[in-house]
């Protein structure tokens, strides 16, 4: 089930000079470079662990409801709202007294509450429209491996700036994988 990015990280959790300190450059020559570099290594995280790293909004879609419901990229702080398409093709928002979420779950759920039944949906694609906010909330609260992978990610990428090298490449750096592995979300969607 498809998933959609509403609002970018506001930051991201290596800052510029934390990543200048890690290749030991003094100079601002190369700013812009390292600067995609933190972007690319905290996406390629994001997608080796299944994890929202930065805080985000995020729009899951469903063909319809379901009795649970799971949200992609954990950790979700919030959901801001559930649309639907009713019978007949009419946008609804379903209140939130009509579900329970589960936002400490990895991955979160979203559940009928109790004595509730969700409502018929239009016979569609996407019919079911889940909007919430996950990833860490602020630079601090990233924890520190987590940081660490993408600084190895960072200078890897720094240091191969070419698609052609003379070292192996790898799609991933095995030190950075390490790091990470404690908080890969191992799940299908």
């Amino acid at each position: 089930m498809p998933t959609q990015i509403i609002t970018e990280p506001t930051f991201e959790p290596v800052t510029l000079q934390e990543a200048k300190d890690h290749l030991r450059i003094t100079h601002s020559l190369e700013d812009n470079l390292i600067t995609l570099a933190i972007t690319t290594a905290r996406m390629m995280a994001e997608s080796y662990t299944q994890r929202a790293i930065c805080q985000k909004t995020i729009e899951h879609y469903r063909d319809n409801f379901g009795y649970v419901m799971e949200l992609h990229y954990p950790i979700v702080s919030s959901v801001t709202s559930i649309k639907y398409d009713d019978i007949y093709g009419v946008e609804q928002t379903l209140a939130s007294t009509e579900y329970d979420s589960y936002l400490i779950n990895e991955p979160a759920m979203i559940v009928q509450a109790y004595g509730k039944t969700f409502p018929g949906t239009r016979d569609k694609l996407n019919a079911v429209r889940i909007r919430y906010v996950a990833g860490y909330a602020n630079h601090g609260a990233v924890p520190s491996p987590i940081k660490s992978a993408l600084l190895l990610l960072i200078g890897h990428l720094y240091e191969n700036r070419e698609e052609l090298t003379t070292v192996k490449m790898e799609e991933m750096p095995l030190g950075s994988k390490a790091l990470l592995n404690p908080y890969r979300l191992l799940s299908c969607f």
